[in-house]
């Protein structure tokens, strides 16, 4: 495609928006579907954990490496790559006739999401070059990608109850398919990429490390140290020291261990992985808590969750724009210590906690991570030189869902079931204090290294 009119950045924006709401719509979605799909396929827990984890594991492993791809061979191909895939394997969930095939097809859904998702930033990078446009840019992408979070159990809901469990997969094809079209029309051809040789052995390595860490933690946080999470964390170990000696040694690495001795890189991805573990494993205890422990309805939870998604929506584009006239620093700092503040009231919660007495700590929460989630993802880019977008779009989301990962697990384990409602109560509290203490702790390193503008290119 010849250029770009007027009106395309703005639809370029819509498109990669769709495609970041589906990749993470397809997280939270499927956790209403599964006591119906289990009754549907008579599968077991251990079944239904797979059908979850297969998307997960996936997912987190092949981020980084789909990322650098696009930097090789042109985002837009790979955009479209991942939204064909997605597309396909959502027809292979709508129609799976067992267990196996649905989880393969989970599996499927994640290499798509892969794909898909470092690419849509960094289409949108190189579709706004301007700073402020980029960063307002951004702004919208992570707020569209917000209402995946409460969507998820919304919407999930609904289908299930109006059309069964394999609804929750269909809905995808119909809005796959017309984003594919309208990429195909919008999204520019790029113009040459880096012709040098690609790091096949660190892109390897580099999705066998994260595969088997993830699974090791998810085993561990469900069995303990069983058989598979141990074989799990000992092939991640040798795949990381392989990773490492390759890159160390490789004339063009996968991850230049250059971008290591960056603070600011270090930073913005290390606040980027806090974020998602404080998030993801304390939401884990929210849910049971709001449905075991008080004895609400998945839709009701879904409803009591509503103040600490809607701050996500609504402040992220004002957060991009902000971030844009100042920098990453101040909205990163601003966002975690604001976040660390409801992490903090939860821990005075009880079993009968009014739910008057519940909202401060998710609007607080929520508010901190509609301000806290574009910078985030803002400081992460700038961190890098110009033609590595996609690097660091991929280093950003694994930080992301990895920490996002090892927080279930770890929380769970901590807090125990909600069966047992005194030590659930008990746990959540230790881990709302240890999580506001985590997140201070970010904020002050963020202050540290986290620069207020972007680095002359």
């Amino acid at each position: 495609m010849e250029g770009m009119t007027e009106r395309s950045p703005r639809l370029v924006l819509v498109v990669m928006c769709v495609g970041y709401f589906l990749v993470l719509l397809d997280v939270t979605i499927v956790n209403v579907a599964l006591p119906r799909l289990g009754d549907d396929l008579g599968t077991s827990v251990a079944g239904l954990q797979l059908v979850v984890d297969g998307y997960a594991v996936a997912f987190a492993s092949l981020l980084l490496a789909s990322g650098v791809v696009g930097d090789r061979l042109g985002h837009r191909r790979v955009v479209l790559a991942g939204l064909s895939a997605f597309g396909l394997a959502s027809v292979a969930c709508t129609v799976a006739p067992a267990t196996p095939w649905l989880v393969g097809a989970r599996v499927a859904q994640g290499v798509g999401a892969a794909l898909l998702l470092p690419g849509t930033l960094a289409v949108i990078a190189e579709a706004y070059p301007g700073r402020q446009a980029r960063a307002r840019a951004i702004g919208v992408w992570a707020g569209i990608g917000s209402l995946a979070l409460p969507a998820g159990p919304l919407l999930g809901g609904v289908l299930v109850q109006v059309a069964g469990w394999r609804a929750i997969f269909a809905v995808n094809i119909p809005i796959i398919l017309i984003a594919l079209v309208v990429a195909h029309r919008v999204v520019p051809e790029e113009g040459p990429r880096s012709a040098a040789p690609h790091d096949r052995t660190g892109t390897a390595l580099g999705a066998a490390t994260l595969a088997a860490t993830t699974l090791a933690v998810i085993e561990a946080g469900h069995g303990g140290a069983g058989p598979l999470a141990v074989t799990a964390a000992a092939a991640a170990l040798a795949a990381l020291a392989g990773f490492a000696v390759t890159e160390l040694h490789s004339a063009h690495p996968m991850l230049p261990p250059a971008l290591w001795r960056r603070p600011a890189f270090v930073a913005a991805n290390g606040a980027a992985g806090v974020m998602n573990l404080g998030t993801l494993g304390m939401l884990f205890l929210l849910t049971a808590y709001l449905q075991t422990i008080q004895d609400r309805s998945a839709l009701e939870a879904g409803v009591a969750l509503l103040p600490l998604f809607v701050p996500l929506v609504v402040l992220a584009p004002w957060s991009g724009r902000l971030t844009g006239r100042l920098g990453p620093r101040a909205p990163m700092v601003a966002g975690l210590l604001t976040a660390a503040t409801g992490f903090e009231l939860i821990s005075s919660w009880s079993s009968t906690t009014a739910y008057v007495l519940v909202l401060p700590a998710l609007l607080l929460w929520g508010v901190g991570l509609g301000i806290l989630t574009p910078a985030v993802v803002a400081a992460a880019v700038t961190a890098v030189d110009e033609g590595r977008s996609g690097l660091a779009s991929g280093v950003n989301n694994t930080a992301r869902q990895a920490g996002g990962a090892v927080g279930i697990a770890v929380y769970g384990a901590v807090a125990g079931p909600a069966t047992r409602p005194s030590a659930f109560i008990t746990g959540m509290h230790v881990l709302g204090h240890a999580t506001a203490a985590l997140f201070v702790a970010t904020a002050a390193v963020s202050a540290l290294f986290i620069p207020t503008r972007r680095r002359a290119a």
